[in-house]
């Protein structure tokens, strides 16, 4: 008899992604996870703070990975080259990530009202991707308010059109990249148009 892997937290946190990502948010429970790794329930208790403490990991998992991705996309460009790398690289990744990415789609409540952290570690996650699109956003001349209203934005264009394309929402027969290149090319005009009017 094989003998079965050990089980530790970060097993624990991937099964728990693969589970998001191949059956949705719908799918996730202890028993159920607790089943796919071959354990009784209360082992998971072992290495999670229950379902609470499994969200937040999985939460901190999205945050992190999310960064990379965007991270190493925004490297060496700047304009409207950074923002359609960083997009693509956003929507692959809720495309590659779609349970996870649902999964961790609401406001963590990592800052309370007045924004003092109650979760240091999962708002400084969450907090990179933010400053990752901001230092896009800052080579098109957007800072401050304006640049926070532009990272909603680009937020809200790919978060659309990405859930979409994994919910099967375009059926007519035309080439997704394009459209989505298409949609990133006005919302870089805007953008471009915004940064020359705020100058003026």
């Amino acid at each position: 008899m094989s003998r079965r892997p050990r089980l530790d937290r970060e097993a624990v946190v991937q099964a728990a992604v693969d589970l998001l990502d191949s059956e949705g948010v719908g799918s996730l429970s202890l028993g159920r996870l607790a089943e796919r790794l071959g354990v009784q329930t209360p082992s998971l208790y072992n290495h999670v703070e229950g379902m609470p403490g499994l969200v937040r990991l999985l939460a901190l998992r999205n945050a992190r990975d999310l960064a990379a991705c965007i991270g190493e996309a925004a490297i060496g460009k700047s304009g409207p080259a950074a923002l359609l790398a960083v997009a693509e690289a956003y929507r692959d990744y809720i495309k590659h990530h779609p349970g996870l990415y649902m999964a961790s789609l609401r406001a963590s409540g990592a800052q309370a009202q007045g924004g003092t952290p109650v979760d240091a570690e999962l708002a400084a996650a969450e907090e990179r991707v933010v400053r990752i699109v901001l230092t896009v956003l800052a080579s098109f001349g957007l800072t401050g308010e304006d640049a926070i209203h532009a990272v909603r934005g680009l937020r809200s264009v790919v978060h659309g059109f990405a859930t979409l394309e994994i919910a099967s929402g375009f059926g007519l027969p035309l080439d997704c990249d394009e459209s989505f290149q298409r949609l990133l090319a006005i919302l870089t005009r805007g953008l471009v148009n915004e940064s020359v009017a705020n100058s003026l």
